[in-house]
């Protein structure tokens, strides 16, 4: 049996010089005895997975709401395909893949019912009170909210595990980072910020043309499914629809995930890269894509905004999304004695649309669903 020290010791010579390795770790908030044989970022892993905010992802919207079909990513889905994704980039560059999962695993949990659009009104409804963004809320599931020992809240997570959750940013998440302190994450966390954006097109793709909404003959304009597409049928010209659109996605997929790869190491031997500190001290993001398959992505993210983003049913229901979260929060807000218990007891010590944000944050699609039920059908059960 290897133990965890010549486990960290295997990490000392596999890795690359600017990967962050385990017994370099900044540590946990609360000092917890080392295992005997799993690794600190093997354990924020496990944490994350067993923790009562991962499973709930796999009732929040990604684009489509759970009842439009089985077929349709939700968070956890996205999730799974975002770590999958990382872990590939991170192998391929001797990265630490015990934090990329983590990291993966753990950036949406902090993502409201309903997708963006639960997000977008919850920031509303919190104006005056500190607001809501979903990686701050991602580090307040896993630093307080979530329950699970008993000598601290939290999942006392390591500091780089939290930090990626915090700093996680993409073409949709820009959180606010401090001033006059290192401001750029593990390369390890930069990598899962290129896998979510890679996962959130290539699967949004795959929705909006299963659900028809996204025209596949129209999107043959757009560049890059264009060179994908090119490069599939020139080898099986004769495949099904439903196959050709699999094996494109799949051609799209490894197109940026090998752009990326590239781009990355390019830019670490341009800028001669061999410590966790230059990663940190580095005036921009080390792991990107090339300028070209950059303006490639915009073009596509386009497409999306216009053909499935703003298409009317989707807009329908992020509009009836916000008034669901809406009249929830402004029901509570009205009478708190209407919370559960759980959450009800924190309001002597806490701001009370907070306890309300958290509680509705924290609520699948169908819970929320059936929570407005609840409280607003006169003849359903309580």
């Amino acid at each position: 049996m290897l133990t965890r020290e010549q486990l960290e010791n295997l990490e000392q010579e596999f890795l690359a010089d600017y990967a962050m390795k385990s017994k370099e770790s900044k540590g946990r908030s609360y000092p917890e005895p080392e295992h005997l044989y799993r690794l600190a970022f093997q354990r924020d892993r496990d944490r994350i997975i067993h923790c009562t905010a991962f499973r709930r992802l796999e009732y929040k919207t990604q684009v489509f709401v759970n009842y439009e079909g089985d077929y349709y990513r939700t968070r956890l889905t996205h999730t799974l395909e975002v770590a999958q994704i990382a872990r590939t980039i991170a192998r391929a560059l001797r990265l630490n893949e015990d934090l990329v999962e983590a990291i993966s695993l753990a950036h949406d949990l902090g993502h409201t019912p309903f997708g963006h659009a639960g997000e977008e009104i919850l920031h509303n409804l919190m104006q005056g009170h500190g607001g809501f963004e979903h990686n701050q809320q991602g580090l307040r599931v896993v630093e307080y909210l979530e329950e699970r020992y008993p000598d601290f809240k939290g999942l006392n997570l390591t500091w780089e595990t939290r930090e990626g959750i915090l700093k996680h940013s993409s073409s949709y998440d820009h959180p606010e980072i401090e001033q006059g302190k290192v401001n750029l994450p593990t390369l390890e966390a930069q990598v899962v910020d290129l896998a979510d954006e890679v996962a959130y097109d290539s699967h949004d793709l795959d929705d909006g043309i299963t659900s028809q909404f996204i025209d596949i003959k129209a999107l043959s304009k757009i560049e890059i499914w264009h060179q994908a597409q090119d490069e599939i049928l020139q080898k099986q010209p004769q495949l099904k629809d439903e196959i050709q659109k699999y094996q494109i996605i799949k051609s799209l997929i490894n197109l940026q995930v090998a752009d990326a790869l590239k781009q990355t190491e390019r830019k670490l031997a341009e800028h001669d890269i061999h410590s966790v500190d230059q990663v940190r001290e580095f005036s921009r993001k080390l792991a990107c894509f090339s300028p070209a398959v950059n303006e490639q992505r915009k073009q596509l993210r386009r497409f999306l905004n216009l053909n499935l983003y703003q298409h009317y049913k989707v807009v329908r229901m992020s509009s009836k999304a916000k008034r669901f979260i809406q009249e929830l929060f402004q029901c509570y807000l009205a009478n708190p004695e209407q919370l559960p218990p759980t959450s009800r007891g924190r309001l002597k010590n806490e701001d009370t649309h907070r306890v309300i944000c958290d509680y509705i944050a924290g609520m699948t699609d169908r819970y929320a669903q059936n929570e407005y039920r609840r409280l607003f059908q006169a003849y359903e059960a309580i």
